[in-house]
């Protein structure tokens, strides 16, 4: 049996030493092929260091951004014997708000980093707004650079507190700080000598002991319509399937089945993958969901619980991120991609953007400006079947589209549909 997939995304500010404990981690667990770490061994002794500078495993790109050619999200893949994990390691400046979003709006689990002389600054209530904004259910702080600090057990005490302070405020599930030294490997994948008085696990272990099979909605059943399968062969002309990916609750023959936005009614006759059939799939299984009756179903559509349905909303009210050099204004007309289907949309009101310093809200801002943090409310021309992202990040989250140019402008999380 394959190890389970843990889709992690870093954040913190510049020099809090994220390219080293990305370097640390690929290092220490063995992920770096021999003429890799000879090419970082004779990079560090050019540089006059005494140590390999595990951060030049990851700084190719940090050349890049400096000198503005990318500013894109990494992302990387390592194994351990428990685990397998995609890492989306983000750019730490507030100008790159947008690519942060990009990385974390798959994550699991957010890693920020903080470090040990500085404590929570600036870059961190950032990224930690933006954790609880798209509900990562999982957030390490990693208090990095305690070799800097002389390990003291105080320092950390006083920044675990101000952490977990932060995490109360902001709603963020799941919080914990773990001191560690990427530099030296302390605490990272091995213990090392510097903290002896930190029983907890090390960053990797606690990686890999993290539950994330209960973090998906099993409640409420949804199905956004991918594909219509209907084969060609005179064999299969009865054959009718829906093939897409699970996007909530757990699926069973037998259900009974509301098609949205048509409201019609059915029951699903069998679940199917090429192996053949299933007796129950959940969330994020691909398949192929077969209904008893001939009802009208298209891509877009979406089938879901009758007795718990999403709202068919033409009214949504949402916190946007906006990823356009071209601000946008009140009365823009704009694409909405939500989960399967596009329909076209309004922006009725501005309702507020968020001041990122204070992470204090801006009532009725005139315009939103590329990176903005905002309150939204959309109104659709045609129906969309969502549920609130807090409740379902798979269909509560949306992307806006320009139409003109087809390029991705912002992303979106329902807060209210009516």
């Amino acid at each position: 049996m394959q190890a389970e997939l843990l889709r992690l995304v870093t954040a913190g500010s510049v020099d809090d030493g994220k390219s080293t404990l990305i370097g640390r981690l690929l290092y220490d667990t063995k992920q770096i092929l021999a003429d890799q770490l000879e090419h970082i061994e004779d990079a560090s002794r050019r540089r006059g260091h005494d140590y390999v500078d595990l951060a030049l495993l990851t700084d190719g790109l940090r050349a890049e951004r400096e000198q503005g050619i990318t500013i894109d999200v990494a992302y990387r893949s390592f194994v351990t014997a428990r685990r397998r994990f995609q890492l989306a390691d983000a750019p730490g400046h507030v100008q790159y708000t947008r690519n942060m979003v990009t990385g974390a709006s798959t994550a699991e689990v957010a890693v920020i980093l903080v470090d040990a002389r500085k404590g929570v600054v600036e870059q961190t209530r950032r990224h930690s707004y933006i954790a609880s904004l798209l509900a990562i259910p999982h957030i390490v702080f990693a208090v990095n650079k305690m070799d800097l600090v002389e390990f003291s057990q105080e320092r950390f005490g006083e920044i675990e507190a101000d952490l977990l302070a932060l995490a109360a405020r902001l709603g963020l599930h799941d919080a914990r700080a773990i001191p560690i030294s990427a530099l030296r490997g302390d605490n990272v994948v091995e213990v090392g000598e510097g903290m002896p008085w930190f029983d907890g696990p090390t960053l990797l272990e606690h990686l890999e002991g993290i539950e994330i099979a209960g973090d998906r909605n099993l409640d409420d059943r949804r199905f956004p319509v991918q594909w219509v399968i209907r084969p060609m062969a005179a064999e299969h002309h009865d054959y009718r399937g829906y093939a897409g990916q699970v996007a909530g609750g757990v699926w069973r023959a037998g259900d009974d089945v509301v098609v949205l936005p048509s409201g019609k009614r059915s029951r699903v006759a069998a679940v199917e993958t090429a192996d053949g059939e299933l007796d129950a799939a959940f969330p994020p299984q691909s398949v192929t969901v077969r209904l008893e009756d001939d009802v009208d179903v298209a891509r877009g559509d979406m089938l879901a619980d009758p007795e718990r349905p999403p709202v068919v909303a033409r009214e949504l009210v949402a916190d946007l991120c906006w990823m356009s050099e071209r601000p946008l204004e009140p009365r823009a007309k704009l694409l909405v991609k939500h989960t399967t289907r596009t329909a076209r949309a309004i922006v009725d009101e501005l309702v507020s953007v968020v001041e990122i310093h204070t992470l204090e809200d801006r009532v009725a801002p005139e315009r939103l400006e590329l990176n903005d943090l905002a309150v939204v409310r959309l109104r659709l021309a045609e129906p969309l079947a969502v549920d609130p992202y807090e409740r379902n990040r798979e269909t509560g989250a949306f992307i806006l589209v320009d139409e003109a140019t087809n390029d991705t402008v912002a992303a979106g999380m329902v807060r209210e549909a009516s």
